[in-house]
């Protein structure tokens, strides 16, 4: 074994952390999956009440690039979590809970993308990255990139 294999053995970023510790992270990663749905459908659905007027299945499905079948199994599963309202001819509504959520999602999405933007991603590529990290970094790390990205933007 060279040097640099015994380091890379003992360096503590490839070691196998604690069983505890491990269940955490992969608990925080199934979290992250279950929400990441929920969260891009109520806050599409805001968007385009906010753009368009109504949130209607057909533009939903377009957007995220899904069938309107499984659009309407999820309105179904958010209509039971109370975060949306359909009504027959007249689309789907967000429940005051769904417009929270939603808000906290843009919120999110925007910290992520404003911090991708400060180190110096493209504005496409931080964006589309941002739509993936925002559902899976930790409230302690959000708040982190949201004072490097005050810090660096009063100082530049």
């Amino acid at each position: 074994m060279t040097p640099d294999n015994q380091k890379e053995l003992t360096d503590p970023l490839t070691q196998l952390v604690d069983v505890q510790e491990h269940v955490q992270g992969f608990l925080q990663v199934r979290e992250a999956h279950r929400r990441e749905l929920i969260d891009d459908y109520v806050e599409l659905i805001s968007d385009l009440i906010r753009d368009c007027g109504e949130a209607r299945q057909v533009d939903l499905a377009a957007r995220l690039g899904v069938s309107q079948p499984t659009v309407a199994k999820m309105l179904k599963r958010l209509n039971s979590a109370g975060l949306v309202e359909q009504l027959p001819y007249r689309g789907v509504f967000l429940t005051p809970e769904g417009e929270a959520l939603a808000e906290q999602s843009r919120a999110r999405h925007h910290v992520v993308e404003s911090f991708l933007l400060a180190l110096g991603v493209s504005p496409d590529t931080a964006r589309r990255d941002a739509e993936g990290i925002e559902h899976h970094v930790s409230d302690e790390t959000l708040s982190i990139f949201k004072a490097f990205t005050v810090r660096n933007t009063i100082e530049g």
